[in-house]
């Protein structure tokens, strides 16, 4: 099963042989919504390989607010554990499960062997660092250059591409944590949207009507 699922969400990637490899030494992890998979000031053994569901990748600042970098999909590797995990320092960033997820962790001795040997591995990694690095970007020209509304608008069509359903499952504070902003800002922007016909508020659930 975990060979299929495997090779469902890495086959573009990786071969039969490192494939099989990954199942060698991989050990798989479930996680339920909310668990926090990577924290702030962890040190990394293993970095991750996102089998099934969604994780959130967040920073915190001296006061504890929490800003969205970017979700990792299935298929996904966390960049930022890799940064951390070559530069043996302390983890920068908290990984939360997004909704359940199961995760098959690499040890970092693996990783670094496969780096240098397998060219597939070594293309995968760098691809990832690639990925995540524009995500990143976009996340900071959005705080830099686009105002609440217009973030809060983007969040919300981003979770109905990455759930495939124009219908979020979310309370306002939990918009409010990923944007690091106050639930009430959020609660009167929601209202904007839906005033403006863009999307509609029901108990705990948002349905996108445009995007």
């Amino acid at each position: 099963m975990v060979k299929q699922q495997l090779s469902e969400q890495f086959g573009y990637a990786f071969d039969d042989q490192l494939i099989d490899s990954i199942l060698q030494v991989g050990k798989l992890k479930q996680f339920k919504k909310d668990d926090i998979i990577i924290d702030i000031g962890q040190n990394l053994h293993y970095i991750p390989l996102l089998i099934t569901g969604n994780i959130k990748v967040l920073r915190e600042d001296q006061s504890g607010h929490e800003l969205l970098l970017y979700v990792l999909e299935r298929g996904d590797t966390c960049a930022m554990s890799l940064t951390c995990c070559l530069s043996k320092t302390n983890s920068k960033i908290r990984a939360v499960a997004d909704k359940n997820s199961s995760v098959l962790m690499i040890p970092l001795e693996n990783m670094f062997n496969w780096f240098h040997s397998n060219e597939r591995w070594r293309n995968f990694i760098l691809e990832s660092y690639q990925i995540r690095f524009n995500e990143m970007i976009e996340t900071i020209d959005a705080l830099a250059f686009m105002k609440m509304d217009e973030r809060l608008y983007k969040y919300l069509i981003d979770k109905v591409k990455l759930n495939a359903s124009s219908t979020i499952t979310i309370t306002h504070q939990q918009i409010s944590e990923d944007l690091n902003t106050s639930r009430v800002v959020i609660s009167r922007l929601l209202k904007q949207l839906e005033d403006e016909a863009k999307i509609h508020i029901g108990r705990n659930k948002i349905e996108v009507l445009q995007f």
